[in-house]
């Protein structure tokens, strides 16, 4: 599996996050750099990030080389395929072998970025040269990047995610539209899926279990606008009525689609996500919960069905909040240890706030731009179904996850639970719940000591 940020599964990000977790414990005091520095003088900076694909390793490549025509004095030395873990061990160590600027594919992590001082506070940064993060980027990619008010990273490119469906499904089953709400996503689920004789499926309208492909449980969580934090940071699972209506929807959908036992007998003949054995991509799928980037897949693997896009659907008690979805995306900061941060920052600015550069890198690796003004820009791939995806990171009720001092470990307590409730092993949803919040809880109090 390309290790990119638009590829990540579930178990990989739980093994990445509980490395990340261990490696960022005990950093409270990092290496100290300097903001000293002055960013005309000649100096090499050295960036470190993820990107892997050949085609994903040409944009940031080009990105840089646009970079040097504005700033020929500061040369760049890019390491790409790098993990959270790799780089968080090389900030800890600290010394001349550790990146001036640095990326990660995992917002859920930005809490132990600030916190720990591993990546420096952007504001003054921000203060110093002019720029108003509030009027470049959009209100939930700026809470996804900063934490308890620092801002230690900023957006470089988001996804979103949405419900892509087979429109030859659709006109065959007499489904006019996407569904917009859960009910209306329930009836539409049922009516698109398909039997065999045996018992088996020959089309399954969707795949509501957990451990399907992107269906983390955080993500389809996130249709109900969760409150998963009190304001004393408590976790509040339990007093949220959005948590015990959304595992009943998603009980309910497994029950009137064949039980989760049938599902999960379907789901093992799934190919791989990122392969032509996509279940959507093959037709077992009527409908699929996924990111931006699966459009450029359908259209290089040349689906032999037509396809569409459409925002997730909202519980029927939010129905005006139609058009909403979860949002992550990649996020750059400044090493606390590197000498040269004001030359760094230079660079941050660019690849984060220059509307072209933004653009640029967002079509070429086809993601949603971060900032206002790139999200606008005529010059954006005008593909309707990429731009579903536009409209879901600037509609004002999308989400993206809280941050938290141990990063997303309340992230992974959830999916536990999730996959426990799923298979029937969570009989009282409320006491399960109560049991997540003190989980959830105790994993905070845990990391702050």
């Amino acid at each position: 599996m390309p290790r990119t940020r638009t590829h990540r599964a579930p178990a990989v990000l739980a093994a990445m996050l509980a490395t990340t977790g261990l490696l960022l414990a005990g950093c409270a005091n990092p290496s100290t750099g300097s903001a000293k520095d002055d960013p005309t003088k000649p100096v090499t900076l050295k960036f470190w990030h993820g990107w892997a694909e050949k085609n994903e390793v040409k944009a940031i490549n080009d990105s840089l080389d646009r970079f040097r025509e504005q700033h020929p004095n500061i040369k760049v030395k890019a390491v790409g395929n790098v993990t959270d873990a790799t780089m968080n061990q090389a900030l800890r160590a600290g010394g001349g072998d550790a990146p001036d600027v640095v990326s990660s594919f995992t917002t859920n992590n930005v809490g132990q970025y600030c916190s720990s001082g591993m990546w420096v506070d952007l504001d003054p940064f921000m203060k110093k040269t002019g720029l108003d993060k509030k009027k470049v980027f959009p209100k939930t990619l700026l809470d996804y990047t900063s934490f308890e008010g620092e801002q230690c990273a900023l957006p470089l490119l988001a996804d979103a995610f949405g419900l892509y469906y087979n429109k030859d499904a659709f006109e065959a089953a007499g489904i006019k539209r996407a569904p917009r709400t859960m009910s209306e996503f329930h009836r539409t689920a049922v009516k698109l899926t398909q039997r065999t004789k045996g018992g088996g499926y020959e089309q399954l309208g969707f795949m509501p279990n957990f451990r399907m492909y992107q269906n983390s449980p955080d993500r389809l969580f996130a249709q109900w606008d969760p409150r998963y934090f009190d304001a004393a940071g408590k976790a509040r699972l339990a007093k949220e009525p959005a948590a015990k209506e959304f595992f009943t929807t998603q009980r309910n959908m497994v029950k009137a689609l064949g039980g989760y036992g049938a599902l999960e007998k379907f789901r093992t003949t799934f190919g791989d996500e990122m392969s032509s054995q996509n279940a959507f991509l093959t037709g077992k799928l009527a409908m699929h919960m996924d990111g931006e980037w699966r459009g450029l897949m359908l259209n290089d693997a040349k689906a032999d069905f037509a396809w569409d896009t459409a925002p997730m659907p909202v519980p029927d008690d939010q129905a005006d909040t139609y058009g909403r979805g979860y949002l992550t995306g990649t996020v750059a900061g400044i090493a606390h240890s590197s000498k040269h941060q004001n030359a760094a920052w230079e660079l941050v600015r660019f690849l984060t706030s220059d509307t072209d550069q933004v653009v640029a890198f967002a079509n070429a690796i086809h993601n949603v731009p971060s900032t206002k003004a790139a999200l606008t820009s005529p010059k954006l791939d005008a593909d309707p179904t990429f731009r579903t995806f536009l409209d879901i990171t600037r509609h004002r009720d999308s989400v993206a996850l809280p941050p938290s001092i141990n990063g997303g470990q309340y992230v992974l307590a959830l999916q536990d639970f999730a996959y426990a409730a799923e298979a029937g092993k969570v009989g009282n949803l409320d006491k399960g719940l109560r049991e997540l919040d003190d989980q959830i809880d105790a994993d905070n109090l845990q990391a702050q000591n």
